[in-house]
């Protein structure tokens, strides 16, 4: 069956796609970019970077941060992160609702080949 990946493109070229959601999410399923940044093999500082370039997007931090102390510090979801994961989750799950019998259509064309 095929699969539909939502990518938003914003108006300053921008976009927010199913990995930087991922990321998103495993921050807060983690509680660390670096655990989160491992789950994606990626580097941390890519992560890193991805994170800050959603907050250049939004105009607010989607994550924030502690450091140090006993637990060893973490990140976690802000408001702004948490609703930004949600509205794109059920854009998604829209999307597949509403072109789901196209979707089986072009599945069952492109396995006749």
């Amino acid at each position: 069956m095929a699969r539909l990946t939502i990518r938003i493109d914003f108006d300053d070229g921008s976009a927010l796609g199913p990995g930087k959601v991922r990321l998103l999410e495993l921050v807060a399923e983690t509680g660390s970019i670096r655990k989160a940044a491992a789950g994606m093999k990626m580097s941390y500082r890519k992560a890193w970077l991805l994170l800050k370039a959603l907050e250049k997007t939004f105009g607010r931090p989607l994550i924030e941060t502690t450091t140090g102390g006993a637990r060893g510090g973490g990140a976690s979801l802000t408001a702004l992160g948490e609703a930004v994961v949600t509205r794109y989750r059920e854009i998604g799950r829209e999307a597949v609702r509403g072109s789901a019998r196209h979707l089986t259509y072009l599945s069952n064309k492109a396995m006749r080949k």
